[in-house]
């Protein structure tokens, strides 16, 4: 599965003692939101057959922010393809790298990069705050989801989410 937040959750369960079930489950429910941004890139990309299946596996948080942040599709769609493309070649170069210097490291906790993808996810956010609705509606979010967490599974406050704010926008017109 190629999305970030999936690897680590599968990563984090199994690293902690999690069987691989456990981690897997984890990382299918945290995936599973990509189907959310699938819907709302669906029209944007407006691609078929072959490419529909290949765009599919580039269906992730950056992609979805870099393509919808475009006022006009064709930008859109050039975001969506060139972020996907960088970020899977860039993003499975690294991990081959990590899992190769493994042995080089003796803590790999003290380089701190556990904070780079709630960092990155923080970046792509931010510009999409800048009027009321949207800084209301993560603010709420983010309230709900720390409020879910110590009762449901990882993974599983961030669906609670994705289904509150659909509701919302399902609603609101």
């Amino acid at each position: 599965m190629f999305t970030g937040a999936s690897q680590f959750a599968l990563v984090g369960v199994v690293g902690a003692g999690g069987s691989i079930w456990a981690g897997a489950l984890a990382a299918g429910l945290l995936g599973s939101r990509n189907t959310l941004y699938g819907l709302r890139l669906s029209t944007l990309l407006a691609v078929r057959g072959w490419r529909r299946a290949l765009a599919s596996q580039f269906v992730i948080d950056e992609t979805t922010a870099m393509a919808i942040a475009r006022d006009d599709p064709l930008s859109g769609r050039f975001a969506f393809w060139a972020t996907g493309v960088v970020l899977f070649v860039f993003w499975n170069t690294g991990t081959l790298i990590g899992a190769l210097a493994t042995h080089a490291l003796s803590n790999p906790k003290v380089l701190g990069l556990d904070a780079a993808p709630p960092a990155a996810f923080l970046a792509l956010l931010a510009p999409r705050l800048r009027a009321r609705e949207p800084l209301a509606l993560a603010i709420a979010a983010a309230v709900v989801a720390i409020a879910v967490l110590p009762f449901v599974p990882a993974g599983v406050p961030l669906l609670i989410v994705a289904v509150l704010v659909a509701l919302f926008g399902a609603f609101r017109r």
